[in-house]
């Protein structure tokens, strides 16, 4: 194992072990071999993440820094990231399996959001409140919450830390990052940015290792503040009522199960290709998906004609092939889980139109390869329409008219997402309105920004990221009451 990559987690300015010297192996999905070495980290690990964030809140240099100067340092890392992106980028792809032309373009992405929360450090403003209490000054003061434990999946490490990050850091708080155990090594050297453009020692802490061990004793953890985590519902569930337990502040981007609706007076070409991007892109192994097509029953058969078409034209391959259009599935378990959910299609009765079953053309090697996938004569009580598959694999279902397709894209436990494709001003403002999803595009799908809010309705999650409404989540307010009154009333009696 010579060419294999060993790593070492950051805590307190410092590369480190786990504590007891463990490690987990790291596979690139696409050849299926492992290709780096990661620590695991358990509880004593956590622990000393945590009180090195603490220290680092409390105490150093970081607490005596003005939110200009805190914006300052995270455009500094915005830039040392935009120079870094192709090596960024080139260490997802063989952590996660994603292709390498959508790793590359997020990582020239990521630099906004430092830019951007960077920029808005030093505008988050207090007021000054006109009280009705005579001879009294009253004013409000956002603070940071103090740690952060920042939990990440596996789909886009870096991406979505950036979510959390920014925000964190230009309100001010310290934090420790847990990523995905199937994608920590683009973490760890994402880590290493924060030293080099001079973030404090303990400011930014990466931990490694499983979910049930550190990632648990870091939600459980009473030095942590808040906690913010995008993963599976289940696991979510798990994190809120150990924030709730302790009364932490906790936010959660969670899974969905969207509806992208298409009408009959759509542009039909461009329909299909969002049809394709909604849950093609990514190999589906994203929670914006949109997993469930709806399609007006005037039109269905003819679109998914050319729907089917268009998608076998996909290329499949190696993912750092810059013309390789689906790639591989990121882990083990998500691939076996998504070929369970093939055949609970097929025993529902949903009809095959395309793919079905394992890729095992020559070009995916030993990889953990799907085909693109899509199920006909769907119904949305079917499991295959109601539960989150996470894999390239589309439902398509009928509808009649707009107060069907409503009921059809909200009768689900999520609402992350939606799309609507027509040509009527009056049912894309109708439809935005009624469709119970924290997202919803117009004519266009997987459109996401750092000034653009995002989080779920229902399980979906809770709060949001992006956007001037994320730094919120990241602060708290304090009301300041001065008196300038010559003597003080009764002391007995409330003012």
């Amino acid at each position: 194992m010579s060419d294999v990559k060993t790593y070492k987690m950051m805590i307190g300015g410092e590369w480190v072990d786990a504590s007891g010297g463990d490690t987990f192996e790291s596979m690139n999905p696409f050849t299926g071999k492992t290709w780096a070495l990661i620590p695991k980290g358990g509880k004593e690990d956590a622990g000393r993440a945590v009180a090195a964030a603490r220290k680092a809140f409390e105490t150093g240099e970081w607490p005596k820094m003005t939110a200009t100067q805190r914006g300052h340092l995270l455009r500094k890392l915005g830039d040392l990231i935009a120079e870094k992106a192709d090596a960024l980028a080139q260490t997802e792809v063989r952590d996660n399996g994603k292709l390498i032309a959508e790793m590359g373009m997020q990582l020239k992405y990521v630099p906004q959001w430092y830019y951007y929360f960077g920029g808005l450090a030093d505008k988050i403003e207090g007021a000054v409140t006109p009280i009705d209490k005579a001879e009294h000054f009253h004013y409000t003061r956002h603070e940071p919450l103090g740690v952060v434990c920042a939990i990440t999946p596996w789909n886009s490490p870096l991406l979505l830390a950036a979510w959390k990050l920014a925000p964190a850091l230009a309100a001010g708080n310290t934090v420790v990052l847990k990523p995905s155990e199937f994608t920590s090594a683009s973490s760890l050297e994402y880590a290493a940015l924060f030293e080099e453009v001079g973030f404090p020692p303990g400011v930014v802490n990466v931990v490694t290792g499983y979910g049930h061990e550190i990632g648990a004793a870091l939600t459980e953890h009473p030095g942590v503040d808040k906690i913010t985590f995008t993963g599976g519902p289940e696991t979510g569930k798990r994190v809120y009522a150990t924030g709730a337990a302790q009364l932490k502040r906790v936010s959660l981007e969670l899974g969905g199960k969207s509806p992208n609706i298409v009408f009959d007076d759509c542009d039909m070409e461009n329909a299909v290709k969002g049809a394709i991007s909604g849950i093609f892109a990514a190999t589906g192994q994203t929670c914006i998906a949109g997993s469930r097509l709806l399609v007006q029953q005037s039109i269905h058969d003819e679109f998914v004609d050319k729907l089917v078409a268009f998608a076998k034209t996909a290329k499949m391959g190696d993912p750092m092939s810059m013309d390789t259009q689906v790639g591989p599935v990121t882990t083990v378990p998500q691939y076996e889980k998504i070929l369970s959910y093939l055949d609970i299609a097929k025993d529902e009765g949903a009809e095959v139109r395309m793919g079905g079953g394992k890729a095992v053309r020559p070009e995916c090697g030993d990889g953990y390869f799907v085909e693109p996938t899509v199920f006909t004569g769907v119904n949305n009580r079917m499991r295959i329409a109601q539960e989150e598959v996470f894999g390239p694999v589309l439902s398509v279902i009928p509808f009649k008219d707009e107060e069907e397709a409503l009921h059809i894209g909200n009768d689900v436990v999520y609402g992350l997402a939606a799309g609507v494709w027509t040509q009527s001003m009056r049912r894309a403002f109708t439809m935005s309105e009624k469709l119970r999803a924290g997202s919803v595009w117009v004519n266009t799908y997987r459109a996401v920004s750092y000034m653009a809010p995002f989080g779920g309705f229902k399980q979906s999650g809770v709060g949001r990221e992006n956007g001037q409404d994320a730094i919120r989540e990241y602060m708290q307010t304090k009301s300041v009451w001065m008196s300038y009154a010559t003597e003080t009333p009764n002391p007995f009696v409330m003012r």
